[in-house]
């Protein structure tokens, strides 16, 4: 398997920038295990979901940041559990916490979203946990695109836990308006769930058209990242992308 493309800046200003997308239980597991995970991919930006939310939640994000050389850009308990780390490469613009419509008797869920400059590129973020329920999840998969076109940038980037397969509505109605980051270009494992015994993807990162996708997939085979670390960070497997995306 050919390497993921590092991190870089070209001499024309775009950039080459490593994204990940985890969702790690709200630290329920293996913290150092997660931690060098998360080293191990070397990403600039990472999109969490099921971020620690409730007592102390601040401290565990820090925590976690310190832990692997990142900072917290935003997101956590202010929109029910996505989150958004950054390396020191990204310049962060802008950001906005979203809390979507609540239905009764369902998750409260949300979008972490920020605006970053890397190099002489600048990219919209957005992650989201998207709801266990049909009908809900459709309609925040249509408030995810709305989100995504109203932060008005011309490359972004958005992801996390669908909570559903690349056949399903949800699915399909993200991957008719971005491109679909695996899709695009395979790179490393296909499924995300369950970390013991992966069986479907239902993680996945979007692109608008314009950004190239170098490759994308579970990293079963980075250096560093073994799988027994994989399985005792989380019950979910981590997506990592790398992406070229260009100056502006």
């Amino acid at each position: 398997m050919e390497d993921l493309p590092s991190s870089a800046t070209e001499q024309d200003g775009s950039a080459v920038v490593r994204v990940l997308s985890y969702n790690i239980r709200s630290m329920r597991d293996d913290t150092a295990a997660l931690a060098r995970v998360i080293r191990a991919c070397a990403p600039d930006l990472v999109l969490i979901q099921e971020a620690p939310r409730f007592f102390r939640w601040r401290k565990a994000a820090a925590r976690l940041a310190g832990a692997t050389d990142l900072v917290h850009v935003t997101g956590g308990a202010t929109t029910a559990g996505p989150m958004i780390l950054s390396s020191l490469r990204a310049h962060v613009e802008r950001t906005e916490d979203v809390l979507l419509p609540h239905t009764p008797g369902l998750h409260q869920r949300g979008f972490a979203t920020a605006v970053v400059r890397i190099g002489g590129a600048r990219l919209s973020v957005l992650s989201a946990h998207l709801s266990l329920n049909a009908a809900e999840r459709y309609e925040q998969s249509g408030l995810l695109l709305d989100r995504v076109t109203g932060l008005g940038e011309p490359y972004a980037v958005a992801g996390g836990d669908l909570n559903d397969r690349p056949d399903g509505r949800s699915f399909t109605r993200l991957a008719g308006r971005l491109q679909d980051a695996w899709a695009a270009k395979p790179w490393g494992g296909e499924f995300t769930s369950t970390a013991e015994r992966p069986y479907q993807r239902i993680d996945a990162l979007f692109v608008t058209p314009g950004v190239e996708v170098l490759g994308c997939g579970v990293p079963h085979a980075l250096r560093g990242i073994t799988r027994e670390d994989l399985a005792a960070a989380s019950d979910h497997l981590p997506l990592l992308a790398s992406l070229r995306i260009p100056a502006v």
